[in-house]
């Protein structure tokens, strides 16, 4: 299913919408400006009977709409998942800095969750079993291993890189543009 990246009209990214919703923002007029290498697709109506044309409308990959915000979404920290943290930890284990397929690898807390250690983006890891079970519920201090890499919060392109869709290589690069320097996803 192809998808358009819906933005505000300063460019935040707002959601993943589906071909008809960005029609319709077309149809209604509420598309500000576009982005993208080409069209994404061409959908095409009814004939006018007057003018004897059909109506197209052209959807790009990238559609940006008019109108604010209600809240800064950049002060909205994204949904930490397994598959976005394991991404974002580009599939390395925290601790033995080995690659590993994502089924081979665990959701860590840093801070034991049996010890109040929340499931956000600030102590949580990937990490392969063996890792896992030797540090077991203790801090990586206490369990004398040492991290090799720090966790951080995604900013919101990263977030919508790290969902693991079939993105087109123009929204890509669009979105990859917007990431923090020293992202690992770079």
């Amino acid at each position: 299913m192809q998808r358009v990246l819906q933005l505000d009209i300063q460019g935040t990214p707002q959601a993943w919408i589906t071909l008809e919703d960005a029609a319709t923002h077309y149809a209604t007029g509420a598309v500000a400006w576009e982005d993208g290498a080409g069209p994404l697709a061409t959908l095409r109506g009814g004939w006018n009977v007057q003018s004897g044309r059909q109506s197209q409308i052209v959807v790009h990959p990238i559609v940006a709409l008019r109108g604010m915000s209600r809240r800064n979404l950049f002060d909205v920290p994204p949904t930490v998942t397994k598959a976005k943290l394991l991404v974002r930890d580009r599939c390395t284990c925290a601790y033995c800095a080995q690659i590993f397929l994502e089924r081979d690898l665990q959701v860590e807390h840093i801070v034991p969750d049996s010890r109040g250690g929340p499931y956000d983006w600030m102590n949580l890891v990937a990490a392969c079993s063996v890792c896992n079970a030797r540090k077991a519920n203790r801090t990586p201090d206490e369990a004398k291993m040492a991290l090799v890499y720090l966790p951080y919060v995604p900013n919101r392109y990263e977030a919508f890189l790290l969902e693991g869709r079939n993105v087109r290589a123009d929204v890509h690069e669009w979105l990859v543009a917007r990431v923090a320097k020293g992202s690992r996803l770079n």
